[in-house]
């Protein structure tokens, strides 16, 4: 059976994790596009706050706090969705956490925490949703990274988790098109984004975590989860530097190590001393609605390379960056290396 999804304008969206960052700015940029939204974090307070500032703008929300790790809290909120909307269209598979550290110094049960909701999170959702959307249709997007392609040190639990979303989602989409299910499955790949997302992890390291460049605007994430929500895509980066990373990963792994050994525990690595270690959002919601981590540095508001690769007319510049995006990566590790 083809996919067709509505215009967003007709959709009833569940968003994960859309108290912060990505998801917050999605939730945002759909309402001002008038979709209806169920939306899901660990505090009910900043979803409320949230829920009021959409409802004063004209839009329609409703407030499901949930833990996606708890495959009952997911069950209630695709429930909550039923009840309030009669159902939904597009469900965002949005909520994660990570951690900074070599894995020899990160405890077991942090270890497992990242996969409940990064790993587990996800499977729950997408269960959930797969069931309800083989009736009326719609679309399942997941959020990925790109450390989904090539895991990277100081984030290697995290890297693993994004790992086992690409495979899920993958293995995922194939049942699904073999069933003939009306159901769009897609996976986003965000590069480094400046989110609070260094805030809310937890901190193994001895001084405070930050993101390696090039950075990207949480919006460019939202364009593409939104694109997705109307438009069939199978995978989708965003940002070259994200694409430069897989490329290199793949026609050059060995060299990809060295550059990582040489560049990336450092670029990861502030001059700030870490705070205490048991402030952190790896089990506990971070409790402020903030789209931005504050990133001291260049971020980039818009991708040419990954809006060329959402539009067939841009195909050609698409393959003309795919091709620069490695020797981007290579510049950006260079000059934070210095």
């Amino acid at each position: 059976m083809a996919v067709s999804l509505k215009k967003l304008n007709e959709q009833i969206m569940v968003i994960t994790g859309a108290s912060s960052g990505i998801g917050l700015v999605t939730a945002r940029m759909a309402a001002k596009r008038s979709a209806r939204l169920v939306l899901s974090a660990r505090s009910e307070e900043e979803l409320r706050e949230l829920t009021g500032e959409i409802k004063a703008n004209g839009g329609q929300a409703i407030a499901v706090r949930a833990d996606v790790g708890d495959a009952e809290d997911v069950r209630r909120l695709a429930q909550a969705a039923q009840e309030q909307f009669g159902g939904f269209d597009t469900w965002v598979n949005n909520a994660g956490v990570s951690i900074y550290g070599k894995l020899s110094e990160v405890s077991i049960e942090d270890m497992r925490r990242v996969f409940e909701t990064n790993f587990w999170g996800l499977v729950y959702g997408s269960l959930e949703a797969a069931r309800q959307l083989k009736e009326r249709g719609g679309a399942i997007i997941n959020i990925g990274s790109t450390l989904s392609d090539r895991a990277i040190p100081m984030q290697g639990i995290y890297s693993a988790s994004k790992h086992a979303v690409k495979g899920f989602t993958d293995a995922l989409r194939m049942e699904l098109e073999s069933e003939g299910a009306p159901i769009s499955v897609s996976l986003i790949k965000p590069g480094a984004i400046d989110t609070p997302y260094t805030e809310h992890a937890k901190n193994y390291m001895p001084v405070e975590p930050k993101n390696p460049p090039p950075l990207y605007a949480p919006e460019t994430v939202a364009r593409a989860i939104l694109h997705c929500a109307e438009t069939p895509e199978r995978d989708v980066f965003v940002g070259a530097g994200g694409k430069g990373i897989s490329l290199l990963g793949r026609f050059a792994p060995r060299m990809a190590d060295k550059i990582m050994e040489r560049t990336m525990i450092k670029q990861q690595q502030s001059n700030r001393p870490a705070g205490a270690r048991q402030v952190n959002g790896l089990y506990s919601s971070s409790g402020e609605l903030k789209e931005r981590g504050g990133y001291v540095g260049h971020v980039a508001e818009s991708s040419l390379y990954t809006r060329a690769s959402l539009h067939p007319v841009l195909t050609g510049s698409a393959l003309v960056g795919a091709g620069l995006a490695v020797a981007a990566f290579l510049r950006a590790k260079r000059a934070g290396a210095r």
